[in-house]
């Protein structure tokens, strides 16, 4: 899909993958779709040391739960793509990678529902028969007894109704398909391909509901999410927090010391069995640290796109974040790390940075030619 214009700025309309990659101000995003959502010790510790040999030493954990290598040279990348199929984290083809965006709730116990629907799924979009989907459209296994993924972007969803059963969920619907194990998968599948047949215009299911289109036999409630994502322990290991969802290789080598790692959309990383983690740099644990509830986008000078720095922005910002509320800090008005309203919103501008209250980084500000300096005075 070809880049489209908003206000000024290039919106690609696809997501970096491996053999795909994006270019940024500061050399290619490798973006890595760990199978399954999961990355063992081994793979963890292995996508550190080429990040550290290829890369600029920094990586991403995206709201899409992947991991993503910056820094990273043409001349690099084959070299790096060679260590990673080595270690079992590549598609056979870049159209296979595309397709398989798959979110996994990370919250399972290994031979349960939810791994056996992921591998199944993932098998069925590496097929010949998979439909040919945009490139952000993407699939949710959130399949524990209460669902944790709803504010998570995807556009069908296998998640549990009230009594337990399986249902199958067009994103935007209030309502899902009932659905079983033996047949969740290749549901998922058909669900895909009429959308493909109906979407017209749209390149988004929640975008084509809205439109009016629904499939058909979506009758059963959904339940309603009410999961709050915050570093601690849980039965599956230690949830590690990330400001802003970024970390160095030193960092990532770490924490593969003490478990696999499953990568979740909250920009939070569960240590697989971990029931204690010593200080480590980069990692946060306390709940309440407030760079927890500040999202930010890469920002100048790693996106060429960005008018203002964003991650030391947040940074300073911090302190005067309050005990609540969330702000989204973006370097454009594309506004990439939370394309959703935010209570607060700081969008660089060619001039300073613009304030939104309650919406996007795109909408119309409140206040515009902020200084750094003024912000603090705003939240």
């Amino acid at each position: 899909m070809n880049g489209q214009e908003t206000n000024g700025h290039e919106v690609k309309g696809w997501c970096p993958g491996a053999l795909r990659p994006m270019m940024s101000g500061d050399g290619l995003v490798v973006r890595v779709r760990p199978f399954g959502g999961r990355l063992r010790r081994a793979q963890a510790d292995g996508i550190a040391s080429l990040a550290a040999a290829h890369g600029n030493g920094f990586l991403d954990v995206s709201s899409r739960g992947n991991i993503q290598i910056r820094g990273v040279t043409q001349e690099k990348h084959g070299a790096l793509i060679e260590g990673l199929r080595g270690m079992g984290l590549i598609d056979p083809t870049p159209e296979i990678e595309s397709r398989r965006n798959i979110l996994v709730a990370p919250f399972w116990q290994p031979g349960d529902e939810t791994e056996l629907l992921t591998a199944e799924l993932t098998e069925q979009l590496a097929s010949a028969e998979a439909p040919d989907l945009p490139g952000k459209f993407g699939f949710a296994i959130d399949c524990g007894r209460a669902p944790v993924l709803q504010d998570a972007s995807a556009d069908i969803r296998l998640e549990l109704d009230a009594g337990g059963g399986l249902i199958l969920v067009a994103d935007g619907m209030t309502t899902g398909k009932p659905v079983t194990q033996d047949n969740a998968t290749q549901e998922v599948i058909t669900l895909a391909h009429w959308f493909v047949d109906h979407a017209g215009e749209a390149t988004r299911m929640k975008a084509l509901v809205a439109q009016g289109s629904t499939p058909e036999g979506a009758f059963v409630p959904r339940q309603k999410g009410s999961y709050i994502p915050a570093p601690g322990y849980t039965p599956n290991g230690a949830i590690a927090g990330l400001a802003f969802g970024q970390l160095r290789v030193e960092t990532l080598s770490t924490l593969a010391k003490h478990g696999g790692l499953r990568l979740t959309p909250w920009r939070l990383i569960l240590v697989e069995s971990a029931r204690q983690l010593p200080k480590i740099e980069g990692v946060i644990t306390n709940p309440a640290n407030p760079l927890l509830r500040i999202t930010a986008c890469t920002g100048a000078p790693g996106c060429t796109q960005a008018f203002g720095k964003t991650r030391s922005l947040g940074k300073a910002l911090a302190p005067h974040l309050g005990d609540t509320g969330m702000l989204h800090i973006s370097g454009c008005t594309k506004g990439c790390a939370h394309p959703r309203p935010a209570p607060l919103t700081l969008t660089a501008q060619a001039d300073g940075y613009a304030l939104i209250r309650d919406g996007k980084a795109g909408d119309t500000p409140s206040l515009s030619g902020l200084s750094p300096d003024d912000l603090k005075d705003h939240l």
